[in-house]
C-alpha cells in the first residue's frame, strides 16, 4: 500500500534553466518501503494554505540490487509553465528542507535480462529511461541499449552528463542518438520533430527493429503516439512498446461518453479494509473514495501516472482518459480510478490487488 513519508533534501542539482535534480535520503528504517524497480516514479506532497499539491516525478538513479533499499532516491524535475509543484522545486527547494514522499510506484519498468532495448524519449522523458538504462547496463553484461532522445536545444537537454557518462562506459553496448529539433548540429543527425514518418524511416537505420525485445517510449503525448504508430507499422508486436506520457494536450481525445445512472455506490477495498459509499453527480470514483478514504492512492488525477489503479471487482464504469494503463491491464479488469464513473448503480473497486 503506497504511503507518504517525510525525507529530507540533500542536493539540488541544477540540470538546466528549466530543470533540476532532487535528491532526498531514505532513513535506514524506511529503506525496504522505498525499494523500487528501475523507470518507477514518487508522488510527492506538498500543502499550501490547506490546499494539497500532488505531482508524480520519476526516479532517475539506479534501482538499488539484491532487494536491497536505497540510501537516496533523485528525482528530474522540469518547470512546467503555471506549475505550483515544479515552480516550487526550482525556486525554493534547498537543502535540508523536508518534503513528503510517496513509497514508488509505476509499472513502466525492466527487470534486467540479455537482450537487445530501446527508448525513444522526449524532454524530461529521458528520467525513467536513465534508471532503466543504468540499471540493466550495470546488471546485465549480455545487454544492449540503443537510446533516441529528442529535445529542442543542446541547453535544454536533461541529464546530458549522466547519459554521456554512460556512454563512455558502456561504449559497445549503448548505441546514443540525439536530435535537436530547434537547433543544428555539428554532426549526427538533422534537427526537425520526430514524427511517425521521420521514425519509420529512420529506425531500420539504426537496428534491427523487430528483434528489440522491450521499446520504452516516454515523454509528451504527441511523441509518444507517433513513435507508437511508427513501431506497429515496422511490424513490432504492441506487447513489446512500453509507453509513460509525461505531458497531454488540453486536446488530447478521450474516451466515448456513457449516460451514468441517476443513483450510484461504490465499494472499495483499501490496504485490508473496505467500505461502501454513494457517488456523488460527476464526481469519479476517486473523489468518492476520498470522500471517505482520504488514503486512497493518488497523484496526478489526469489518467496519466497509474497511482490510482485499482481491480474492477463488479459492476461496469467508463474512464474519462486512460494513459496509463496497458492494453493488458484493462483487458485484465483494471481500470483508473480518478479517470472513472459509474455505469451500473453498484460498482466495486480493489485497490489491494
Amino acid at each position: 500500500m503506497a504511503r507518504f513519508h517525510t525525507l529530507p533534501v540533500t542536493a539540488v542539482d541544477r540540470l538546466t534553466d528549466d530543470s533540476v535534480a532532487v535528491t532526498l535520503a531514505v532513513p535506514e528504517e524506511l529503506r525496504t518501503e522505498y525499494r523500487h524497480a528501475a523507470g518507477q516514479h514518487l508522488a510527492l506532497r506538498r500543502m499550501v494554505d490547506g490546499v494539497e499539491t500532488r505531482r508524480t516525478y520519476s526516479i532517475c538513479s539506479p534501482a538499488p540490487e539484491n532487494g536491497e533499499g536505497p540510501r537516496t532516491l533523485r528525482v528530474g524535475v522540469r518547470l512546467v509553465e503555471g506549475g505550483a509543484f515544479s515552480t516550487y522545486a526550482l525556486k525554493e527547494i534547498n537543502v535540508g528542507d523536508e518534503l513528503e514522499v510517496m513509497t514508488p510506484a509505476g509499472r513502466f519498468t525492466l527487470d534486467p535480462a540479455p537482450g537487445l532495448y530501446a527508448a525513444i524519449v522526449g524532454g524530461s522523458g529521458i528520467t525513467p529511461v536513465l534508471s532503466i538504462v543504468s540499471t540493466l547496463l550495470a546488471r546485465e553484461p549480455q545487454a544492449r541499449f540503443c537510446l533516441l532522445r529528442s529535445d529542442r536545444t543542446s541547453a535544454s537537454t536533461m541529464f546530458l552528463e549522466e547519459v554521456a557518462d554512460l556512454k563512455d562506459r558502456y561504449p559497445e553496448r549503448l548505441q546514443l542518438v540525439t536530435v535537436l529539433s530547434r537547433e543544428e548540429q555539428q554532426a549526427g543527425l538533422p534537427s526537425g520533430r520526430l514524427d511517425r514518418e521521420r521514425l519509420t524511416g529512420l529506425l531500420p537505420a539504426l537496428l534491427p527493429v523487430t528483434e528489440v525485445a522491450g521499446w520504452f517510449l516516454c515523454g509528451p503525448f504527441g511523441l509518444v503516439q507517433e513513435a507508437e504508430r511508427a513501431l506497429r507499422g515496422l511490424d513490432v508486436p504492441r506487447s513489446r512498446i512500453h509507453e509513460e506520457i509525461f505531458h497531454v494536450d488540453a486536446g488530447a481525445p478521450a474516451l466515448p461518453s456513457v449516460p451514468a445512472p441517476a443513483h450510484s455506490t461504490v465499494t472499495a477495498r483499501l490496504d485490508g479494509r473496505g467500505g461502501t459509499w454513494p457517488v456523488q453527480d460527476g464526481e469519479s470514483l476517486l473523489e468518492a473514495v476520498l470522500r471517505n478514504r482520504p488514503d486512497a492512492p493518488y497523484a496526478c488525477k489526469g489518467g496519466v501516472c497509474g497511482t490510482c489503479r485499482a481491480f474492477l471487482v463488479s459492476g461496469e464504469v467508463r474512464m474519462d482518459r486512460n494513459f496509463a494503463l496497458e492494453r493488458e491491464e484493462t483487458e485484465a479488469g483494471y481500470v483508473l480510478a480518478c479517470q472513472s464513473h459509474p455505469v451500473t448503480e453498484r460498482v466495486e473497486l480493489d485497490f489491494d490487488r
